[in-house]
């Protein structure tokens, strides 16, 4: 199985459409929203099999100081493969010296970001205004 991991690659909305929606995530129900917010990201990360997108996700950041990563999803046929790991690692060749990295994680994604080396954030709390139905 050849990966190929990708910083801001072109994107097509069909493709993301169906990784989103293999995943569950109701942003797939807004693709008039969630294709430019991917496009206009900071860096959106691909990662493909044989040019079948199986990995996306995307950095919003001030470029300097602070970075947020609001996407990071794998096609559940290749989870635990590696996948999300290699596009972390891209972000990383990015975003390492940034001062402040950031990102939600829950359910199982969470074990997989403690494993990256995210830690929960002092005594924070999430917190948000949400449209989704997903949680």
């Amino acid at each position: 199985m050849d990966i190929q991991i990708s910083l801001n690659d072109a994107i097509e909305e069909a493709e993301v459409i169906a990784l989103y929606r293999a995943n569950g995530w109701s942003s797939a129900e807004k693709p008039e929203q969630l294709i430019p917010a991917l496009q206009n990201s900071h860096t959106l990360v691909t990662a493909r099999i044989d040019g079948e997108l199986v990995g996306i996700g995307n950095a919003i950041s001030d470029g300097h100081l602070v970075v947020y990563y609001p996407h990071m999803l794998v096609h559940p046929d290749h989870q635990g493969a590696g996948i999300g790991r290699k596009m972390m690692q891209a972000m990383q060749s990015v975003y390492s010296g940034f001062h402040q990295q950031m990102l939600t994680a829950d359910g199982d994604a969470v074990a997989f970001y403690k494993a990256l080396g995210f830690e929960r954030a002092g005594k924070t709390e999430p917190m948000w205004v949400y449209a989704g139905d997903e949680h």
